[in-house]
């Protein structure tokens, strides 16, 4: 019976780790007698946000188990040495960025030459239709100064959990996500760091936080072309780089800029995506608010494909200010159509 509950208790699964608690020296304990069967489980940290969940699905494996009639589960916290062991197992006794040349992580860095483009929101979305096809997911908001992807992800709030100095990343429909915002007292709170700072923060994304073995990490880079972007090359020069622009002349110049910044520090630019396209008319006809054009102009002074051209779209807008993204609430829409499109592409 011991066996068969241990085989049990194999499928449950820590929702901020990803991994099945059994691997991680969760179970402290495992007991039966006329029916009962007493699990001792010990938690990461005292008050784990993950707590309640863990404990409900212990219950509801253990009570599957032919001849089981009760369940008691015991929970505790794991020593200063448990969790020295379990931070040391999980980061592979690693110290530096983990997303080198030979991970088999892809990485996409989304940068465009000015703000307003619409590449926080493009990236959120993207992340969230690749996590939709079974990928592993992570986002690196490197936007420090103009954070939003806690918000888009419907994260708002949510802080990483500690594990010794090692951080477990909040989830957003299936996407693993840091932020800046995630540390500060409120979304109003205004950071002014140099270089230096800036420089320090993004490294700690990449090494001190837990994202575990990913498919994808997308990093969702400031406008234009200073230190942040410059950091994010000399830390990954391997990344490939996907620049966005809207049609517009002014924003195209600017967006070719970022992607020639990129190859400088050996990063390949893998194509453009145009956001702010037209915007259907209930006759049949577009208005380009935005003008024409701007997104292809910008690929081919790149040597690189057009990959999207996304329409304005009011959901799209609504989706990222209620935390809700469109590729989710609204798969139908023309803008969620074409970053769906634009996902299975970059899944490929």
């Amino acid at each position: 019976m011991i066996e068969n509950l241990r085989s049990a208790l194999d499928a449950v699964i820590d929702p901020e780790i990803r991994r099945p608690i059994a691997d991680l020296g969760m179970i402290d304990s495992v007991e039966f007698a006329d029916g009962l069967a007493t699990i001792g489980i010990k938690l990461t940290i005292v008050g784990c946000p993950a707590a309640d969940r863990i404990e409900r699905d212990v219950r509801e494996a253990v009570s599957g188990v032919a001849g089981v009639s009760s369940v008691q589960v015991n929970v505790s916290v794991m020593s200063v040495e448990e969790r020295i062991a379990l931070t040391e197992r999980l980061r592979g006794s690693r110290r530096k960025v983990q997303f080198t040349p030979d991970s088999s992580t892809g990485l996409i860095a989304v940068t465009s030459g000015k703000g307003g483009v619409g590449k926080s929101t493009l990236t959120a979305n993207l992340a969230v239709a690749l996590a939709g096809r079974g990928l592993k997911v992570g986002v690196v908001d490197a936007d420090v100064f103009g954070f939003s992807i806690p918000g888009l992800l419907g994260v708002s709030g949510e802080k990483p959990t500690r594990v010794g100095d090692l951080m477990l990343p909040p989830i957003g429909f299936g996407v693993k996500a840091i932020s800046i915002g995630m540390f500060l007292p409120g979304p109003a709170t205004a950071v002014s760091w140099r270089g230096p700072m800036l420089h320090r923060t993004i490294k700690q994304f990449l090494s001190e936080v837990h994202f575990d073995e990913l498919d994808i990490l997308l990093l969702d880079l400031p406008p234009g072309t200073g230190d942040v972007a410059i950091s994010v090359g000399q830390l990954l020069p391997h990344a490939q780089v996907l620049v966005v622009t809207t049609p517009q002349v002014a924003a195209a110049d600017v967006a070719e800029r970022s992607g020639l910044v990129a190859r400088k520090t050996g990063q390949k630019v893998i194509g453009v995506v145009e956001n702010m396209a037209g915007l259907a008319q209930p006759d049949g006809t577009v208005l380009d608010l935005f003008g024409t054009g701007g997104g292809a102009d910008t690929a081919s002074r790149l040597g690189v494909p057009l990959l999207a051209s996304i329409p304005i779209s009011v959901a799209l807008r609504k989706g990222g200010d209620d935390g809700v993204p469109i590729v989710v609430s609204d798969p139908e829409d023309p803008a969620a159509s074409a970053i769906i499109a634009l996902a299975d592409q970059l899944a490929r």
